[in-house]
């Protein structure tokens, strides 16, 4: 099951780079949310860059996911994998940079189930794609639209 998302972001590919992958501040972020983050030196991927253990609650449950950054090509590319409890997810963010100071961001994210409990728990997403759609784009545009403020405020190079 694949979720996707397109924004253009009024700021220079290399600053929306730089904001994409500020990883000091996405971890920030989820410990902001009740995430628990931690980097590991674990690699089940050859070409795994960096590793976080992560642990959250989902549907009043406690979660644990390893995510491995697997590619990462400045300023275009970077590929995040990820693997909890039998549900397995890719999220690519690619980057083209339209104009001097204006840049296209796609956000895509791949769910793949691995075991039974995943997949019903993705057929159930499935019935409610549109709604999850909306959401995701929502949080894409707002994402967006920090990186152009902190681009415009000076602090984003």
């Amino acid at each position: 099951m694949i979720f996707s998302s397109k924004e253009d972001i009024e700021a220079p590919i290399d600053a929306v780079f730089s904001a994409v992958s500020h990883f000091g501040n996405i971890e920030r972020s989820a410990l902001r949310r009740g995430a628990r983050v931690q980097r590991v030196n674990r690699k089940t991927h050859p070409s795994t860059l960096i590793a976080w253990d992560v642990g959250f609650t989902f549907r009043g449950k406690k979660r644990d996911m390893l995510v491995e950054l697997t590619d990462l090509d400045a300023p275009n590319r970077m590929l995040v994998q990820s693997l909890t409890g039998g549900l397995e997810g890719n999220v690519s963010v690619d980057l083209v940079a339209l104009s001097k100071n204006r840049t296209r961001m796609s956000f895509e994210l791949e769910v793949r189930p691995k075991s039974l409990s995943a997949r019903l728990l993705v057929q159930s997403l499935r019935l409610a794609k549109t709604k999850l759609s909306k959401r995701l784009n929502i949080k894409v545009a707002g994402f967006a639209a920090d990186i152009e403020d902190r681009y415009k405020d000076g602090r984003l190079a």
